[in-house]
């Protein structure tokens, strides 16, 4: 019989696989953040460097970031496919000296999924602690706004005691029936 574990393993572990999961991203030669939409990835290289001296190759399913003659820094298959018209890249100057960055925004095809790596060769990440960033309904295409506005309007009106949207449509459908049928009595008729 196996037992789950209690609370404080659980938080126990997950702290340690989170431990491991900073350690493993601190490695990696580039620092990325994602958006649910958006992948950007900076890399550091020296300053002494102009965009001639770069290979930065963005397709649709790979990655290749380097310096023309030396080993690549990104090399890899991406987790997902991207939209290449719409990513891009610059070297960028820094407050250091000594390094610029290469900034890379990668726009996702499915601005639905969370990746779990930049290239499919780096440590993953854990894309269900993920907390995504708040956006405004505004920001959310016509059919998705229409749905969570939906919902939205489903629970205030379940809050309030009230039937939901669904249940409204019901209740008119049977004021419809009994209207287009008065020979019809429904004072005994239970609705749940």
């Amino acid at each position: 019989m196996s037992t789950s574990p209690t609370p404080e393993e659980r938080e126990k572990k997950d702290a340690e696989a989170k431990a491991k999961e900073q350690e493993e991203q601190a490695k990696l030669p580039y620092k990325w953040t994602q958006t649910i939409g958006d992948v950007d990835i900076t890399v550091p290289v020296p300053s002494n460097l102009k965009g001639r001296d770069l290979i930065v190759a963005i397709k649709k399913s790979s990655l290749q970031v380097g310096i023309k003659g030396q080993t690549p820094i990104i090399d890899g298959p991406l987790p997902k496919e991207i939209h290449t018209d719409e990513s891009t890249w610059t070297l960028e100057t820094t407050s250091s000296p000594t390094h610029k960055e290469i900034a890379l925004h990668l726009d996702k095809i499915n601005k639905m999924e969370w990746w779990p790596h930049v290239v499919t060769t780096a440590p993953k990440i854990d894309t269900s602690k993920i907390t995504p960033e708040n956006s405004k309904l505004s920001d959310l295409d016509g059919e998705t706004r229409g749905m969570v506005e939906k919902m939205m309007y489903d629970q205030r009106q379940k809050e309030l005691g009230k039937p939901t949207s669904e249940e409204e449509g019901k209740m008119a459908m049977l004021r419809k029936f009994q209207a287009q049928h008065p020979e019809m009595d429904f004072s005994k008729a239970k609705m749940n």
